[in-house]
């Protein structure tokens, strides 16, 4: 089927609950499957919850024995919640899947996104999601007065930010000119359609991150746009423009098939 559908399901006082918003999915899911409804975006925000992807760690829950709802998508444990935009493309993919080609294109939407507002983010290897990259580590304030030689996570692969004060918080890393993560993404790929997907920070209080190790990366943090830029930034503001890059870059993406290499025979 063509074109692509965007579905505005609540924000603000109207806000989904996330298991409402996972039925919703699993529904549409099984529309696009049987080709009864075109390729669907599902775009909301959230009241406050945590929710864990299939490699979360008990070790990057939080401390105070705060709920979490475990879901199949993949990636780790993360935070939705207001002032954050969450998509959720239900998207039919050609077969054999190519999962990361499907990241990269919501990372590409959303870093289009960002630069509309005056905001330039990046990627960042090996870790998905849209990036604003800090200070080289050298030009970077010692914390705690201390010299960035003994900053414990240069040392310690197991350093926990939410035990060691408000100077290591992921909500902090943008004054401590760290790399920090403004998009999340986590998808799901069954039968060959996408669910799952985004949440971009639009203007949120980030402090509930610290309460979990977000995404399981202990050496950077999160950011807003709002607090990037200085200024309020709404959800208002930023739904047409998120929808017209989604528009532009998974409508005229050229979708193929993951290629497999074939072993030559012996």
């Amino acid at each position: 089927m063509s074109g692509l559908r965007f579905v505005r399901m609540g924000f603000g006082d109207e806000a989904v609950e996330y298991q409402e918003a996972w039925d919703e999915q699993r529904r549409v899911h099984a529309a696009r499957f049987a080709d009864e409804v075109p390729d669907t975006v599902l775009l909301l925000e959230h009241p406050p919850v945590y929710t864990a992807g299939r490699r979360t760690a008990d070790s990057e829950r939080p401390l105070d024995g705060t709920p979490v709802i475990d879901v199949d998508r993949g990636g780790k444990i993360t935070w939705h919640g207001p002032g954050q935009l969450v998509g959720y493309p239900i998207q039919k993919l050609p077969r054999p899947v190519d999962v990361v080609a499907h990241v990269r294109r919501l990372e590409e939407a959303l870093i289009r996104t960002c630069a509309e507002f005056g905001l330039e983010t990046s990627r960042v290897e090996g870790r998905s999601g849209v990036w604003i990259l800090g200070d080289p580590v050298e030009q970077r304030p010692a914390l705690g007065g201390l010299s960035l030689d003994f900053d414990p996570r240069l040392h310690d692969e197991e350093f926990d930010p939410r035990m060691n004060g408000p100077e290591y918080a992921p909500s902090n890393a943008g004054q401590r000119r760290e790399d920090r993560k403004i998009a999340a993404i986590g998808i799901r790929v069954a039968k060959g359609v996408t669910m799952h997907g985004f949440a971009l920070n639009v203007n949120p209080d980030n402090k509930w991150f610290d309460r979990i190790i977000p995404c399981g990366i202990r050496d950077a943090g999160v950011a807003s746009l709002a607090g990037e830029l200085g200024r309020d930034v709404t959800i208002e503001e930023v739904l047409p423009v998120v929808e017209r890059h989604l528009r532009e870059v998974l409508e005229n993406a050229e979708l193929k098939p993951r290629e497999i290499e074939k072993t030559p025979a012996a």
